[in-house]
């Protein structure tokens, strides 16, 4: 069983002009087995909450609290959230130049479990992932994002989340940049993760497209660091005919 509890909580960042408040009082809970979808218009706070959950040193906490099968994820290192069971699939993934595939995905796994997997099946775990993701099994050995295009970095993160198999999948954008093709194999791959016991996601996105792919149990709206509105997977419909119109204006009231 895995949930991922997120109660009130306020983020701010620090500008030329001082604080700036960005999330102004966030609650949300991602029970065991559901999918979320968080849209909204830009700057409106979604990445925001994925980079706190997971620690991101640039936002500051100021309020609220966030727990993870009621650890308290805010009192962790960045290291100690991915081994209470957090993963974050970044929008813009890093280039990690002379570092392999291969090696980073074994060290992660390594550093998530406490041991080393043994390596002839790991090997075959990892060739396994690729070619679910349409990856040739010479990916492993490029150097971790340098070169990749749009796709394969994203594809690579899912991947990374197959293999490392956390209890809570934070996607931030995870259909920025892709095809119509890459977008499918990148949806396959969440649904695999989704159908296993007890796994949760959280799916930011600005678009309903990758929402025809992973249907979501919930959708929430993002309006200046709150949630709007909350709704099933109807209320992605409304925002794809009408936009975000209606609720930038209800918040501005």
């Amino acid at each position: 069983m895995s949930t991922l509890e997120i109660k009130d909580l306020k983020v701010s960042v620090e500008t030329e002009d001082g604080p700036k408040e960005i999330l102004k009082g966030v609650t949300l809970t991602i029970g065991d087995g559901e999918t979320h979808a968080i849209m909204g218009p830009n700057g409106s706070g979604k990445s925001t909450l994925a980079y706190s959950i997971a620690g991101h040193p640039k936002y500051t906490i100021t309020g609220g609290s966030v727990t993870l099968d009621g650890e308290d994820l805010l009192d962790m290192t960045v290291d100690e959230r991915a081994r209470a069971g957090l993963f974050l699939a970044m929008q813009y993934p890093v280039e990690v130049p002379g570092v392999s595939v291969a090696n980073f995905l074994r060290t992660a796994k390594t550093a998530i479990d406490g041991e080393a997997p043994k390596l002839r099946t790991w090997v075959k775990d990892v060739n396994g992932a690729l070619e679910r993701l349409n990856l040739d099994p010479s990916f492993s050995q490029r150097s971790v994002n340098e070169g990749f295009s749009g796709g394969e970095k994203k594809r690579h993160e899912m991947a990374q989340l197959e293999l490392l198999d956390p209890k809570v999948a934070v996607l931030d954008e995870t259909d920025s940049g892709l095809d119509i093709d890459a977008l499918k194999i990148v949806s396959e791959g969440i649904n695999r993760f989704r159908e296993r016991e007890g796994k949760g996601v959280l799916l930011i996105t600005h678009y309903t497209r990758i929402l025809r792919y992973v249907q979501p149990d919930r959708v929430h709206v993002f309006v200046d660091g709150r949630v709007a509105e909350s709704g099933g997977a109807e209320l992605a419909e409304e925002l794809e005919a009408n936009g975000y119109d209606r609720f930038i204006k209800a918040a501005a009231v």
